[in-house]
């Protein structure tokens, strides 16, 4: 009992032993908070990469490589893998640029566009729910509604390309009225000035105003001063003669004209009929094609990563960031993308923003982009005369929950040898394998340093201790006279220690994690105080600070403290445990 009594009071009583505690609780509360972020970040980050990512993917090659006989392929692969395939999807993957306008000024951006199946691409990813639109989430993504967006993101949809096109229309109309008035207001400037100026032969002297206006428009009815003045201008130009009055003459004359030479022969198939020479096709007007009314269409879908279209402003006043949005749902855009073939030439398209991709990680958010997959193959031209079907650059597989991905993988490496096969086989985590060798790197490394700041409070025990030892040495001495044998007087500095590991180990994971919860809070408190942002979401893969804490960490941080504690006091408890009751009366 005396034991915990001399424990207690050293413990009490001791402004070192405080100091102590302290050096314990702040390591343990920062190996807590440090552990809960990177495990937070790590399984955020894994859980978003395998959820825009399939569990296997077959592709060819390099960016621009294709996959031939894909029916074939992908028929190969379901009667290899029998049940643990679930799904699987071709998809396109090429870059491309996107072309749109901010106060009429072009801007251009670099993206990943994906040529996708709405419905069969979201059975092997998490594609659907990072959609803004609750429409979109159920199927037709590629369709501009009229409802169903964020009510986050500004006006946009059909309601506001009608707005937008209409007011443009508008505008244009207006522009239109004012440069024909401006036309007309110099014509008859013109007019004028013609009237006014016009010369005389004879005399060399303009026409005198209003004269000339009713003269005689002949040569015999010349003025008596012996000029004549111009015949006036017919109220109209002469017609054209209509198609069924034009003379034969005038047809054989445009037949047999030299200057026109042969007809070239496009084939040399003698079962092609060339088209009957229509002769009167110059005298017809031209035939106009549809116009497209933006106010009423939209072109083809394409689906944007939020990031593209937008900026993030800071409130000069407030200090708050705010989204600007440059593009929205219901806007056209412009992309280039590569062509297909072995000499890829730019093809330019427009399309029309039906949606945002919001996934929370700004690298993809900022970069992707998803259009209809038949789309982008026609547009590139990605058809093989060989096979009569059309190219894709990977196929991408969705396996059973509990399938074994790497045993999947080599499966699929020797069912398609790449001597044979020139295929790219990968499940997700070897696509992303340098990014989580690194983070699982950063964690083990921290670790390791956060260990060692608990052990340099061990190391201030250890201190401690000694100079308690040597300050107590007298009453070391009378309690071993008094019966109290070696170890007695070592289990005080044992308890002593451990008393100081669990207080400190106890203050810091509450400390940790209290601090873990508000986090984000305490981030924005910091932010505001010093002017700076702490997290900047376009700089990290999210837009706050993501936790996540475990009892099975909390308790052995706290138990790693608690053994650094007791084990700093070892040495000194040994030294205590050896003094001999003479010597030790005698210390002093």
């Amino acid at each position: 009992m005396f034991k915990l009594i001399l424990a207690w009071r050293y413990l009490r009583t001791r402004f070192i032993a405080i100091a102590s505690i302290v050096s314990v609780t702040l390591g343990v509360a920062t190996l807590i908070v440090v552990n809960s972020v990177m495990s937070g970040f790590t399984d955020e980050m894994t859980k978003k990469l395998h959820g825009i990512l399939s569990d296997v993917d077959i592709s060819a090659p390099g960016m621009g490589g294709e996959i031939s006989n894909v029916e074939e392929t992908v028929k190969q692969v379901e009667e290899l893998l029998g049940d643990d395939l679930v799904a699987a999807t071709t998809v396109v993957r090429v870059h491309a640029m996107v072309t749109y306008h901010v106060n009429g000024q072009p801007r251009h951006q670099p993206i990943l566009l994906f040529g996708i199946d709405d419905h069969s691409f979201s059975s092997v990813s998490d594609f659907r729910p990072y959609l803004t639109n609750s429409i979109h989430q159920q199927g037709n993504v590629f369709r501009l509604e009229e409802s169903g967006y964020d009510p986050e993101l500004p006006n946009c949809g059909w309601p506001y390309r009608r707005e937008k096109f209409r007011y443009e229309k508008e505008v244009r109309a207006e522009i239109e009225r004012m440069l024909a008035r401006q036309i007309e207001d110099q014509r008859v400037a013109s007019r004028v000035e013609d009237a006014h100026l016009m010369p005389l032969p004879m005399t060399g002297q303009p026409v005198a105003d209003g004269q000339g206006t009713d003269g005689p428009e002949t040569e015999e009815a010349a003025s008596p001063g012996g000029g004549f003045r111009m015949a006036a201008l017919p109220d109209q130009l002469p017609q054209l003669p209509k198609p069924d009055s034009v003379p034969e003459s005038v047809v054989s004359q445009k037949l047999s004209d030299p200057s026109i030479g042969p007809l070239p022969s496009l084939v040399k198939d003698d079962s092609w009929n060339p088209p009957a020479f229509d002769s009167e096709a110059q005298y017809r007007e031209p035939e106009h094609l549809e116009e497209f009314d933006p106010i009423t269409k939209s072109r083809v879908g394409i689906v944007l990563g939020i990031g593209i279209g937008k900026l993030r402003a800071h409130d000069p006043e407030t200090g708050e960031a705010n989204d600007v949005f440059f593009l929205r749902p219901g806007d056209d855009i412009e992309i280039t993308v590569p062509s297909s073939g072995s000499q890829p030439r730019p093809i330019l398209a427009n399309c029309t923003v039906t949606d945002f991709y919001s996934s929370k990680m700004h690298e993809y958010d900022s970069g992707f982009a998803f259009m209809p997959l038949s789309e982008l193959q026609e547009m590139r031209g990605m058809f093989d005369p060989m096979t009569g079907g059309y190219t894709v650059s990977s196929i991408q597989l969705k396996l059973r929950p509990g399938a074994d991905l790497i045993a999947t993988r080599d499966k699929l490496r020797e069912a398609f040898p790449v001597a044979y096969f020139p295929l790219v086989i990968q499940t997700w985590r070897d696509q992303q394998a340098p990014l989580l060798s690194a983070v699982e790197l950063e964690i083990t490394i921290l670790n390791v340093l956060l260990f060692l700041i608990i052990a340099v409070a061990g190391f201030g025990i250890l201190a401690t201790f000694y100079m308690i030892v040597v300050e107590k040495t007298k009453d070391i001495g009378i309690l071993k006279s008094l019966g109290a044998p070696g170890s007695g007087v070592m289990s005080i500095f044992l308890a002593y220690g451990l008393s100081l590991g669990m207080v400190g180990a106890g203050v810091g994971s509450l400390l940790g994690v209290a601090f873990v919860w508000n986090i984000n809070e305490i981030a924005d408190l910091v932010a505001y105080l010093t002017g700076r942002e702490v997290f900047d979401p376009s700089i990290y893969y999210f837009t706050e600070i993501p936790t996540q804490m475990s009892p099975a960490m909390i308790v052995g941080v706290g138990i790693g403290a608690m053994l650094i504690a007791v084990l700093s006091s070892v040495l000194p408890a040994i030294r205590a445990a050896r003094l001999h009751p003479v010597d030790a009366l005698r210390y002093e």
